[in-house]
C-alpha cells in the first residue's frame, strides 16, 4: 500500500509532465499564432514582387510619425511596381508625421510615377502628404485644405480652485514645461507658443506655395484654415482635377506612358504583428485555456496600453476639426 509520501512523489511527477505539456501547447500556439501574423503582415509587402503592376496605398486616419510605414513605402520603392496611386483619407495628425509621411512620399515619386486621389477628406497633415505627388485628383464632394497648424492644450486651473488642489513645482526656468494645464498661461509662454505655431504654419504655406505653383494673392486666399470642396479646389489650384483611381489610372497612361494593362494591386503598410490586436487575442484565449492566465491577461493588457498610446498625439497638430470649426 502507498505510503503519503510515494503519493507525493506522484503528484509532483504528474505535475511536472502537465505542465511539460502545457509549456509544449503553448509554444505552439505561440509559433502558430505568429506563423499567421507574419503571413498576414508580409502579404501586402510582398503583393507586387513577383508581378508587375500599378501599387495601391492607403493613407488613412490620424497620421503619427511611424517607421514602419517609411520602411513599408522604401520596400515599395525597390518594388517592381510600375507606378503608384496612393489613396488619402486623413484629417491630418502631428505636423512632425505629416512632414515624415511627405518625404518618404516624395523618396517614393523620385523612382516612380505617383498620383495621389483623394477619397473623401485629405485636411492639414492629410493634405501635406498629398502635396508629395505632381497630380492630385478628388472627388467632387472631397474635401480638401485646411491650410493651417493648431497647438491644443487643456487647463485646469478653475476645475483645481474649485476641488482645493494645488500643483507644486520647482523648474530651472519659466518656460519650462508651459503651458502644464495646472495654472494660467503666462503672457511669456503664450508668445513662445504663438512663434512656433507661426513658424510651423509658415512652413506649411511654403510648401503649398512651392509644391501648387501659387502666387501670393491665391496662397492668402487657401491658406485661412478653411476646407474646399474638390470643385472648389480645382479653381483654387489646391488639386488639379476632379475623379477617382479610374481617372488616375488614365493620366499615368497618358502622361507617364504607363501600360494600360497593368493591374492595380494593393501594397499595404501593414502594421507590425506585435500591433495585431486580433492574433494577439487569440493567444491570450490559447495561453488562458492552456492554464496561463496571468501571462494571458498581461499580454492583452499591453494591447490595451499600445492601443491608449495609439490615440495620444504629441506636440503640434496639423489636424481638421469640424467640431471646433478650423
Amino acid at each position: 500500500m502507498p505510503t503519503d509520501s510515494d503519493v507525493i512523489v506522484d503528484r509532483r511527477r504528474m505535475r511536472r509532465k502537465l505542465t511539460f505539456w502545457r509549456v509544449l501547447a503553448a509554444l505552439g500556439v505561440i509559433v502558430a499564432v505568429t506563423t499567421v501574423g507574419a503571413l498576414a503582415t508580409s502579404a501586402g509587402r510582398s503583393a507586387l514582387t513577383g508581378s508587375h503592376a500599378i501599387a495601391r496605398v492607403k493613407i488613412d486616419g490620424l497620421i503619427r510619425s511611424d517607421a514602419a510605414r517609411v520602411e513599408a513605402l522604401e520596400r515599395l520603392e525597390k518594388s517592381t511596381a510600375a507606378a503608384v496611386i496612393v489613396h488619402i483619407n486623413s484629417p491630418g495628425g502631428t505636423t512632425a508625421g505629416s512632414e515624415q509621411l511627405y518625404d518618404a512620399l516624395m523618396r517614393l515619386k523620385a523612382k516612380k510615377p505617383m498620383v495621389v486621389v483623394v477619397e473623401g477628406l485629405a485636411a492639414s497633415g492629410g493634405y501635406i502628404a498629398a502635396l508629395a505627388s505632381d497630380q492630385i485628383i478628388a472627388q467632387q464632394t472631397a474635401l480638401v485644405g485646411s491650410i493651417g497648424v493648431l497647438f491644443q492644450y487643456p487647463n485646469f486651473t478653475d476645475l483645481m480652485k474649485t476641488v482645493g488642489v494645488k500643483v507644486e513645482e520647482v523648474k530651472s526656468s519659466p518656460l519650462k514645461a508651459a503651458p502644464n494645464g495646472f495654472e494660467p498661461t503666462s503672457p511669456e509662454a503664450r508668445a513662445a507658443l504663438d512663434a512656433l505655431v507661426k513658424d510651423s504654419y509658415a512652413w506649411f504655406r511654403g510648401l503649398v506655395k512651392d509644391r501648387r505653383k501659387m502666387d501670393d494673392a491665391m496662397l492668402q486666399t487657401v491658406a485661412d484654415g478653411r476646407v474646399f470642396t474638390g470643385r472648389q479646389a480645382v479653381g483654387l489650384k489646391l488639386i488639379d482635377r476632379l475623379g477617382d483611381e479610374k481617372t488616375a489610372v488614365a493620366w499615368l497612361v497618358s502622361e507617364k506612358k504607363i501600360d494600360k494593362e497593368l493591374p492595380v494591386k494593393d501594397f499595404k503598410l501593414a502594421p507590425r504583428f506585435g500591433d495585431m490586436t486580433f492574433l494577439r487575442a487569440t493567444a491570450a484565449v490559447a495561453l488562458d485555456t492552456l492554464g496561463f492566465g496571468a501571462f494571458a491577461r498581461q499580454l492583452e493588457q499591453s494591447g490595451v496600453v499600445q492601443a491608449v498610446d495609439r490615440f495620444g498625439l504629441d506636440g503640434m497638430l496639423a489636424l481638421w476639426q469640424p467640431a471646433s470649426g478650423n
